[in-house]
């Protein structure tokens, strides 16, 4: 999800829909969203849409009211004004406040209801209606974290997941994207076309949206009976279709290593998205100059990754983002390394190794932040990106190849479709490893800082040996293993407390001493020979 282009360098039948999205729901929520309609109109003439929002609401506890979230027209003239919310023709009393609509209406739970809110109003935010790169008019949704409810009435929480259908009518010169299958498209009078998208699987708002634009389209192939699409600009069409076709050799990769796809299709779609990438489910969104980045290889790796982790597995709530962009950018790292080699996956964790420690210097912060409260764009950060992923990648090293990706794998089939927090994906990596990791997930997701080591060595011809010191400087002890390569020889010291010694046997004096050789350890070292 959302790398921003300056990353390039360095770097988700009825009833079971309806019991995949009761599981997604937070405790103690009082509702429990099952499906979006959104039948939107947009026209050329101004940036006013219209809309006609119908949300199927499973009741989990009595209620005399119950709120939407959706903003309302500000100062500037930005935002939705409700006209009209209704139950079976009947119209309720609303209230709406700056963010929110409060609806009246006295329910018994558990049962379900089906209301329609009619709106419309210039969005201050979430459907960015601009113009592209060529001057031509574009509509593009971006709601992460929380901002769909610019634009569509909704709970815009990560936790609570619903199907979702968009029924968009538009001037006819514009082609439509958004999640799961076209199910209509036909034209209109007054030059008008209707396009219905139905996405079946449950989604996060945050991935919801819609794609409008004069677009040039390509159907790059299937990938296990999953169609993919290019969506791009037809002035990059030449380029686009060509860049973007890298999807069909990601897409594979994660289908074999961690489980079958959900969606329907997979799109990849140039476009205005304020972030480099955008995960949208089976829509994904990709900045305008993607179609000719050099980064677009792992550009499109990483945002296919969130196909499974972030949409399909998503986050409780933002505190545990990492589960979203840590697992997407060692998945990245996972597929980069399967494709050109274990030194490329060297080379990108030592690149992921300085952006954390930079970012630890901005912000000391555990990975899962608690202190967050608002403005989650501050978690876009190399916490939740890249220590994430660093401690993927030595949990991968603690647990073997094997069990690790066996235990990736059980946590996307048990939370696919619903949501986790970190202790969820501890609980099913220990029963899968059969070991206790609750010390690994303490010190690396939910303690501020590293390991800076001060390492010492030195030769004793007497023994034949080298002997090692090693000093935690920091003031939280960590627990870890050291790799150190001896004149090639590999060598493990398991580093228990605040110093460690290790007498290693050698047969002559070393010519080199090379700590993590193998870039195993998110550590800082000062290595002093004697």
């Amino acid at each position: 999800m959302r790398f921003y282009p300056s990353f390039h360098k360095f770097l988700s039948v009825c009833l079971l829909f309806t019991a995949i999205v009761a599981k997604a729901q937070v405790p103690g929520a009082g509702i429990d969203v099952q499906h979006y309609t959104f039948a939107l109109q947009l026209n050329d003439d101004n940036n006013n849409i219209k809309g006609e929002a119908t949300v199927a609401i499973k009741f989990l506890k009595d209620a005399s009211s119950f709120s939407l979230n959706l903003v309302k027209k500000n100062a500037k003239g930005n935002g939705m004004i409700v006209s009209t919310i209704t139950e079976n023709g009947k119209n309720l009393k609303f209230e709406q406040d700056s963010d929110v609509v409060k609806i009246y209406t006295t329910v018994k739970a558990p049962s379900r209801h089906t209301y329609v809110v009619t709106y419309e109003g210039i969005p201050a935010d979430g459907l960015i209606i601009s113009t592209n790169k060529f001057g031509h008019r574009t509509f593009f949704g971006d709601n992460w974290p929380n901002r769909a409810h610019n634009w569509i009435p909704c709970v815009d929480l990560p936790a609570d997941k619903a199907t979702v259908d968009f029924i968009v009518t538009a001037p006819d010169h514009y082609q439509v994207v958004s999640n799961g299958l076209k199910l209509e498209e036909k034209a209109l009078p007054n030059r008008l076309k209707l396009t219905h998208w139905q996405e079946n699987v449950a989604l996060p708002t945050k991935v919801m949206v819609i794609g409008v634009a004069d677009f040039a389209v390509d159907y790059t192939g299937d990938v296990a009976g999953i169609p993919i699409y290019t969506y791009v600009f037809p002035e990059n069409k030449e380029a686009g279709f060509k860049s973007y076709a890298i999807a069909k050799e990601i897409l594979p990769f994660f289908i074999k290593m961690v489980g079958p796809y959900s969606y329907e299709k997979l799109a990849n779609v140039q476009s205005k998205t304020i972030f480099g990438g955008m995960e949208n489910a089976s829509a994904i969104f990709y900045f305008e100059e993607s179609v000719s980045s050099k980064g677009i290889e792992e550009l499109m790796a990483h945002e296919i990754a969130h196909q499974w982790f972030g949409d399909g597995a998503s986050e409780k709530n933002f505190e545990h983002i990492w589960l979203s962009e840590g697992f997407a950018t060692y998945m990245t790292n996972l597929y980069l390394e399967n494709k050109y080699g274990v030194d490329t996956l060297k080379k990108r964790l030592i690149a992921d190794r300085k952006l954390v420690l930079n970012f630890e210097k901005e912000r000391f912060t555990p990975v899962v932040d608690t202190t967050v409260k608002g403005n989650y764009m501050q978690l876009l950060n190399g916490n939740s990106y890249q220590k994430g992923g660093w401690a993927l990648h030595m949990l991968r090293r603690k647990l073997g190849d094997a069990i690790f990706w066996k235990g990736v794998s059980n946590y996307y089939n048990k939370y696919n479709g619903r949501n986790a927090n970190t202790d969820d994906l501890r609980l099913v990596m220990e029963q899968t490893s059969g070991e206790n990791l609750k010390p690994f997930f303490k010190q690396w997701l939910k303690t501020a800082g590293h390991p800076d080591l001060a390492i010492s060595w030195q030769f004793d011809d007497a023994k034949g040996a080298v002997n090692i010191n090693i000093d935690q400087k920091q003031s939280y002890v960590y627990d870890f293993p050291l790799e150190v390569d001896i004149d090639g020889q590999l060598y493990t010291v398991n580093v228990k407390g605040k110093t460690a010694t290790a007498q290693i046997p050698v047969k002559a004096k070393p010519q080199a001493v090379v700590i993590d050789p193998n870039v195993n350890l998110l550590a800082t070292f000062e290595v002093v020979a004697k």
